[in-house]
């Protein structure tokens, strides 16, 4: 049985990595996968787990997720956000709610059944609509605000959500007023008690913890303030997941807080993945089959519904049209806490298996839907507008910069792009830098750099940005891939322009000269160049000595920063330094150096020492004798040969 069970485990994490991989491709949210995945392993497809363990991983699922919630939560800025926070977000939120429940009722679903949908359908999906936000570059425009705005308000609503659900599960129909204000107090002051105290405890049990230096100890910790915060909410009669919540909370304000999402990510995205495969095993496809004409209407009502509401809503604030229509459809899909809202319910018993059901194949319908509707947004608000649809990404760069001097154009704006630019600045330099991360060329923008988005592998966009008036061209991407494709398309357009080629060090250094390199600048071995610069400045050496000597070792193509002593985990795809001792009798002994076939062993000879001296490059007419010292430069493999042969022949 128990192997069974195992072999179940992973036959459901093969689908779920197989689902992974093909919904990515046709670029669809990770979280239908585990949907998938949960279908096919769950009552509908093989069975494998019973309702019990579906409810217990849901849970704990559930948990983490708020969790992660808490730990990602910023007070500062909900603050800075707070008028259309709580303006737009309270107002989308209790509206849809309202709606649903009213259509709910009418279609003879209870009170307590009615809440739940409407708490459901007024969800969005954070996690999609922000990723899609931000590869569209469209967090700054004004749909995307107000976009975040509301998305905020949305998790935070799930709190007082958390906290009823105990309640309504206690009460049932007979629910009153009463009940509800007295569980929503108890929520309050269990929130204040326990924030109050994890203020004063908490950060004196994590300064011990750091002490220790243990990721073990820290990341074990974390889970336990969690779990046990869980525990005490669920003692007072509320949810486990608002314990979490409130952990999550108290850890995001403290120093540690990257820190801990660096430790606990790899955890939360799993355990997440779990809980949605969770929520997939609780669809049941016999109902789906029977009902799929009602959920394609709810679907389309959902949809509908919500971008109406939200429309109207930003239209009563005096928004613009196109910023309303994007903002309305960003936001009508279902979300992944409408998830943990439905689960919980179902846990508690408060939704029959059909409604369940239902609702459930509506939110993965939607969130489906949801990046093509947001990718979509702008061009149906411009289309409804009578307007034509505007490609965000192939528009014209209008390049605006003053080309009269010498351009440097920079290609790639991460951390070493950026730093060239502060000196082409600071030097009055013209130059023009083109990078492909929406949210990095946004902010330079804004700053009033001139930082253009476009593919540097396109050659459209190259001639756009001036390419054939640069000077000098600086691809600062680490990427063997990108180098590859763009350098003989940057010397192809700019023949005559000097061309510096940023690499992590000097593997392919040859092939990107003879693709059009005017210089590669490998950074590993120029830092250790400007380390031994500082060292001998240090030491006394001129200044004009040390230059000199860099220039040198450039020309050269770093060649006294080639070959190294092995060690114990050195890569044996490196070359290396090896010293041969020449004993009595060695077959190397009484020949001269040009009498070895150097170039059928294929290693290089650095240096003899010889008495305690050191020669390099000695002449070939050199006699070794026994007792001399020979510093060979070579693969590995080459290496064991080269002294094989110098010791026996």
């Amino acid at each position: 049985m128990e192997h069974s069970f195992l072999i179940q485990i992973l036959l459901m994490l093969v689908i779920a990595i197989v689902s992974i991989a093909i919904l990515r491709r046709a670029e669809l949210p990770a979280i239908l996968a585990y949907l998938v995945t949960g279908v096919i392993s769950g009552p509908s497809g093989f069975h494998w787990f019973t309702q019990h363990q579906m409810q217990s991983v849901a849970e704990l699922g559930v948990v983490l997720l708020m969790f992660s919630l808490g730990l990602e939560f910023s007070l500062p800025r909900l603050w800075a956000m707070r008028r259309t926070v709580f303006g737009l977000g309270s107002a989308q939120v209790v509206v849809t709610t309202v709606l649903s429940m009213a259509i709910a009722l009418l279609c003879n679903l209870s009170v307590t059944e009615s809440v739940i949908v409407g708490s459901a359908i007024a969800l969005s999906s954070t996690a999609i609509v922000l990723k899609l936000l931000n590869e569209q570059g469209w967090l700054r425009r004004r749909h995307g605000e107000l976009s975040v705005s509301v998305l905020l308000f949305q998790d935070i609503a799930v709190v007082p959500l958390l906290i009823l659900m105990p309640i309504l599960a206690s009460d049932g129909d007979a629910l009153m007023w009463s009940d509800v204000v007295y569980g929503l107090l108890k929520g309050v002051l269990a929130f204040i008690a326990l924030m109050a105290f994890g203020k004063w405890a908490l950060p004196k049990l994590f300064d011990e913890v750091a002490r220790s230096r243990s990721n073990e100890l820290f990341v074990l910790s974390t889970l336990v303030v969690a779990l046990v915060t869980g525990a005490i909410t669920q003692w007072l009669g509320l949810s486990m997941a608002l314990g979490a919540f409130m952990a999550g909370m108290l850890l995001g304000e403290s120093q540690y807080r990257r820190q801990l999402e660096a430790d606990i990510r790899p955890f939360r995205d799993l355990l997440m993945g779990l809980f949605f495969i969770s929520i997939g095993m609780l669809l049941d496809f016999r109902l789906v089959a029977q009902f799929w004409w009602q959920i394609i209407l709810i679907l389309i009502a959902v949809i509908l519904g919500k971008s109406l509401i939200i429309y109207s809503l930003l239209k009563l604030a005096k928004e613009s049209f196109r910023s309303s229509v994007a903002t309305a459809l960003s936001l009508a899909q279902v979300g992944e806490f409408s998830f943990v809202v439905l689960a919980l319910a179902v846990n508690y018993q408060l939704l029959d298996a059909k409604t369940s059901t239902m609702l459930v194949m509506v939110a993965v319908l939607s969130m489906a839907l949801a990046p093509w509707l947001v990718r979509h947004s702008v061009d149906i608000a411009r289309m409804l507008q009578g307007l034509k649809p505007k490609a965000e990404k192939s528009e014209p760069l209008n390049v605006q910069v003053d080309t009269k001097g010498d351009l440097v154009l920079i290609l790639g704006y991460g951390r070493v792009g950026q730093t060239i630019a502060r000196f082409m600045k600071t030097e009055a330099i013209p130059y023009l830098v083109l990078d492909l991360d929406p949210k990095r060329v946004s902010e330079a923008k804004t700053a009033g750099e001139p930082v253009y988005f476009g593919d540097v592998c396109k050659r459209s966009i190259l001639k756009q940005a001036k390419i054939r008036e640069a000077k000098l061209i600086v691809l600062t991407f680490s990427s063997e891939r990108i180098l590859e494709e763009v350098l003989p398309l940057c010397r192809q357009l700019a023949p005559e322009a000097k061309i510096l080629v940023r690499t992590r060090d000097d593997s392919g250094m040859e092939e990107l000269e003879k693709a059009g390199a005017s210089q590669v600048i490998p950074e590993t071995l120029e830092g250790s160049l400007m380390l031994v610069s500082q060292v001998l400045y240090q030491c006394g050496v001129p200044l004009a000595r040390i230059l000199k000597r860099l220039e040198s070792e450039r020309r050269n193509h770093y060649q006294y920063l080639h070959g190294f002593f092995s060690g114990a985990e050195t890569d044996l795809t490196l070359e290396l330094l090896h010293a041969v001792a020449l004993p009595k009798g060695a077959n190397a002994v009484g020949q001269t150096l040009s009498q070895i076939p150097w170039s059928k062993l294929k290693v290089e000879l650095r240096a003899v020492r010889r008495a305690g001296a050191e020669v390099e490059n000695p002449e070939l007419d050199w006699k070794i004798k026994s007792g001399d010292i020979l510093i060979l430069l070579g693969k590995p493999r080459r290496i064991e040969k080269a002294e094989i042969f110098l010791l026996q022949g």
